[in-house]
């Protein structure tokens, strides 16, 4: 679409002449104050004051004074009546600089709140769990300073986008107003945007982080900070220097997504990566990351040509025995688990990989274990990863909301909130080409944004949002390489878990830094 030619001021002005005759007939003229105008207002809304602690804390050798703020933000539609509020948790270094980079950080879902990234790696204070992986899931768990915080380098703000933890919608605000991918953008921006007011940090250098779901919302909101006449209908003309992705899910509904043969081999890398990690394959002395990159290679080859021959009726007998042998090597499942269609589901490969041991592995971090016998199938209390490290996350985060951060609240924290979704999440964008991924969304952002970096954190062992996907997207959408930063680490989903935490709060550092590494 055209949006500037020499005739477009006369289009607008038309328009705009159109709006205002229709206000008038409504009793609604510029300038008036009807009765009508005046009905849905809410103003009854109200929200309390933050509650306001300080603390202190050594971060890197570093000790930091710094003021905890958590609280509620209001949001208010175009006639100023209050249709959601945003509950959020803001760590801010003491005596720090206007111009101190922030760092606005959220997590999936779509349906989850902040609490994974707050207390597994971003945040002051962090879940202690009995080990790092395979924990016990029973109390009592700890609450710990946390050495790999970024409030050495950023304040952090941590939201809770609206039905997640205690943000709810309120007034005239209906669940269509934000549960879909433009709307929930548009919120998240709007509290951004009131923030940084409130805090006076229009200048300070800014950050987005986004896990799993929240990837998509990090790469969609530089579009939704910067505002536009057909987007968000407004310019709030606000930039970004950072972006992070992790756990990255670049191609969701409502995107063209993938090909069963290019998702069956994108698939296969970090099914062989969990392999890897229970040595049910010869590992010939590779590493993880040369084993990955040996697969990835294979897998978007050779395996994929031989996964569209076979759609297409040309792969011989040969050729499929040769391919199941390879992907037996990989796998350590037989070549007869392979054969015929040459393809498995992650959720098939978490079965039968540790069968024999009477184990299921875990989707979200293929290391994790549990019994296969009485799986009750639920998704997340049944996945042997996040049915063991969710208890200890939310329990030391209630631990911490009432010792260190003093709040307390009448209602529960929705630490993942499914039923919001019952509304029917709106997959549907606004001013993109049908069918574009999120990373599409990012590249624009970069291409209007000439100093936008972006780092790109996968797990290995991640069989949900899988590093091969996430690479695969970005690529597709023409993100600058020399802009781009990608690294994989030894874990899952959440892949500051394992041991990795202090790897991958350097690499954001470096990233905060400028530092090109």
């Amino acid at each position: 679409m055209t949006m500037v030619t020499e005739h477009a001021p006369r289009r607008w002005t038309a328009a705009l002449g159109l709006v205002f005759a229709a206000l008038a007939l409504a009793g609604l003229a510029l300038g008036a104050t009807p009765a009508l105008a005046q009905a849905g207002r809410s103003d009854a809304v109200s929200v309390p004051a933050p509650v306001v602690t300080r603390h202190e804390t050594t971060i890197r050798g570093q000790r930091i004074a710094y003021t905890a703020t958590a609280g509620e933000t209001l949001l208010r539609n175009d006639r100023d009546e209050p249709t959601a509020s945003i509950y959020s948790f803001a760590y801010v270094k003491t005596g720090g600089e206007r111009d101190r980079p922030v760092m606005f950080v959220f997590n999936g879902g779509p349906g989850s709140s902040s609490v994974w990234l707050h207390m597994g790696v971003v945040g002051p204070r962090r879940v202690q769990l009995d080990r790092e992986v395979n924990p016990s899931n029973v109390p009592p768990f700890g609450v710990v300073d946390n050495p790999d915080s970024l409030l050495d380098v950023a304040d952090l703000v941590f939201i809770d986008p609206v039905g997640t933890g205690f943000s709810r919608i309120v007034g005239v605000g209906k669940p269509e107003d934000f549960y879909g991918v433009d709307e929930d953008a548009e919120s998240v921006a709007q509290f951004i945007e009131l923030w940084l007011t409130r805090n006076n940090r229009w200048n300070a250098p800014k950050y987005l982080m986004g896990e799993s779901y929240g990837s998509a919302r990090a790469a969609l909101l530089p579009r939704a900070l910067m505002g536009g006449p057909t987007y968000g209908g407004v310019m709030r003309g606000i930039t970004v220097n950072g972006v992070v992705l992790l756990g990255s899910s670049l191609n969701g509904a409502g995107t063209a997504g993938l090909s069963p043969s290019l998702g069956a081999a994108l698939n296969l890398p970090a099914m062989a990566a969990t392999a890897w990690a229970h040595q049910k394959i010869d590992r010939r002395g590779l590493t993880i990351e040369a084993f990955d990159a040996e697969v990835t290679r294979f897998a978007t080859t050779d395996y994929l040509a031989a996964l569209d021959k076979a759609a297409a009726g040309r792969l011989d007998d040969a050729e499929r025995v040769a391919v199941a042998a390879r992907l037996a090597a990989y796998t350590g499942l037989t070549p007869e688990a392979w054969l015929p269609g040459l393809t498995m589901s992650p959720k098939a490969f978490s079965q039968q990989l540790l069968a024999a041991d009477g184990l299921t592995v875990g989707l979200y971090d293929g290391r994790y274990t549990l019994p296969s016998a009485h799986d009750g199938g639920e998704p997340v209390a049944d996945d042997p990863a996040m049915g063991r490290y969710v208890p200890g996350f939310i329990a030391a985060f209630h631990q911490m909301l009432a010792e260190d951060l003093k709040v307390q609240e009448d209602r529960p924290y929705g630490a993942i909130v499914w039923r919001n979704l019952l509304f029917g999440w709106n997959w549907k964008r606004t001013g993109v080409p049908e069918g574009q991924s999120f990373a599409g969304d990012l590249a624009t952002a970069m291409r209007r944004n000439g100093d936008l970096r972006v780092l790109v954190a996968s797990g290995y062992f991640d069989m949900v949002t899988t590093p091969a996907a996430a690479h695969d997207a970005l690529v597709k959408a023409g993100v600058p390489a020399e802009r781009l930063t990608i690294r994989n680490y030894e874990s899952g989903h959440m892949l500051y878990l394992g041991d990795t935490a202090t790897a991958f709060s350097d690499d954001v550092r470096a990233l905060v830094r400028d530092e090109r590494r």
